[in-house]
């Protein structure tokens, strides 16, 4: 909190972040997650009781919380402050030391971390790691007792190789095309107001925006004019001249969104400004699934829509595909929307919402299959980074019998009366 105004100033430095949107998104939520875990932390700490089974009567059964012991966490740049300090606040509260390694890509976010983080923590209990590449790789080549990366799946899948060196366990969150499905009897305004929030947030470098639009041809065309209704309600007929609109992180990845642009399909935005490194909100209609935006997660504020004439249809084209960290459902009929939790395998996600279902201490969030392993927040972080060890301690008033040799039919019987 003493430091809010330079965290604000480094996230406007590196992405160009609003102060609202800072707090928003990164400030208030790791207070929100800091809060709940001061909170909560001497319950989550607790020897827990467990029933003992009969055949081990007489003793006592409980499991203990023990921290792995050095920790890396490894952060992305995209939100780079509430992306590192989450996972720290649930590893210092399981015990942990930690090394925290933020991206290369946001310099004035990692140079405030490392200043706050001194400020509060002794150098053997947390400490920052700046640097690109080669502080990385020098990094994974030591044998940590615990992983935690967050980040693209290229990446993901080096530091789960490396960490199998030497056994290291890891908890990845990665990415993916999470879908926005949109069925014929969505509230059309009020889904596009939300999938515009969703997907312009961070200028879409959201891990979890909404990566594509499938939507029911009968609707299409309506809802597309109220996504352009509300992309100008909220960033104004020329987002490039909004100094609330976020901007890409960099030049490298300015151009590669800007190659995912198919202007012939474009029926919004389209343009880049480079000198401002800020991408108009576009949305391209009429795409194929071997478009070349259809092939990686966009990281930026580019919609693609694909129609589809019946549900099963969109069920069958998201199940075809790497599970996603998200997915998003915009329908009135319960049955559509049980069709998706049920038989679609994802990380998270919300219905007849965007983004929301992460910002919540109360639930774990994390991928599955290609988008990830492993999950955080609240409760969740606290055993991530917690070893729990069962324990039985036996009373020694007494000793059963019946588990020692010689045995016998009369052992045999009691057994076969316990185990079962």
């Amino acid at each position: 909190m003493a430091h809010e105004a330079e965290i604000n100033a480094a996230l406007a430095a590196d992405l160009g972040k609003s102060p609202t949107e800072s707090y928003m998104c990164e400030v208030g939520m790791t207070l929100a997650e800091l809060s709940f875990a001061q909170k909560h932390l001497a319950g989550w700490m607790r020897d827990k009781r467990r029933l003992t089974p009969l055949a081990q009567f007489h003793a006592r059964s409980f499991t203990v919380s023990q921290p792995y012991g050095v920790v890396l966490i490894m952060s992305p740049w995209n939100y780079p402050f509430m992306l590192t300090l989450c996972p720290l606040i649930g590893a210092i509260a399981a015990g942990n030391c930690c090394v925290v390694k933020p991206s290369a890509y946001s310099p004035a976010t990692s140079a405030i971390l490392r200043r706050l983080l001194a400020a509060c923590f002794a150098p053997e209990e947390a400490a920052v790691v700046e640097g690109g590449r080669a502080e990385n790789q020098a990094l994974l080549d030591q044998p940590f007792d615990y992983i935690f990366f967050t980040g693209g799946v290229t990446v993901g899948r080096e530091v789960m190789a490396r960490a199998a060196k030497h056994l290291t366990p890891v908890t990845l969150e990665l990415g993916g095309k999470s879908p926005c499905i949109v069925d014929a009897t969505a509230k059309l305004d009020l889904a596009a107001k939300r999938l515009v929030f969703g997907k312009l947030l961070n200028c879409g470098q959201t891990c979890v925006a909404p990566d594509y639009l499938l939507v029911d041809r009968r609707v299409k065309d309506a809802f597309i004019a109220c996504v352009k209704k509300w992309v100008a309600a909220m960033y104004g007929e020329n987002p490039l001249d909004n100094e609330g609109y976020v901007h890409m992180v960099n030049q490298k990845h300015f151009d590669r969104v800007m190659g995912l642009i198919d202007p012939a399909k474009a029926v919004l935005g389209g343009r880049g400004d480079a000198a401002s490194l800020r991408i108009q909100p576009t949305i391209l209609d009429g795409v194929s699934p071997d478009d070349p935006v259809m092939q990686e997660e966009i990281f930026g504020p580019v919609l693609p829509v694909l129609a589809f004439d019946e549900i099963d249809e969109a069920l069958a084209f998201v199940n075809s595909r790497p599970h996603p960290l998200a997915l998003y459902v915009f329908s009135q009929n319960k049955a559509v929307q049980q069709l998706f939790l049920r038989r679609a395998l994802f990380g998270g996600g919300c219905i007849n919402d965007t983004i929301i279902h992460l910002a919540t201490s109360r639930m774990p969030f994390g991928g599955v299959g290609g988008s990830g392993m492993g999950g955080y927040h609240g409760k969740k972080s606290f055993e991530t980074f917690s070893h729990q060890k069962s324990i039985v301690q036996k009373y020694t008033w007494m000793d059963m019998p019946v588990r020692y040799a010689p045995y016998t039919p009369l052992k045999d019987k009691l057994l076969r009366l316990f185990l079962r």
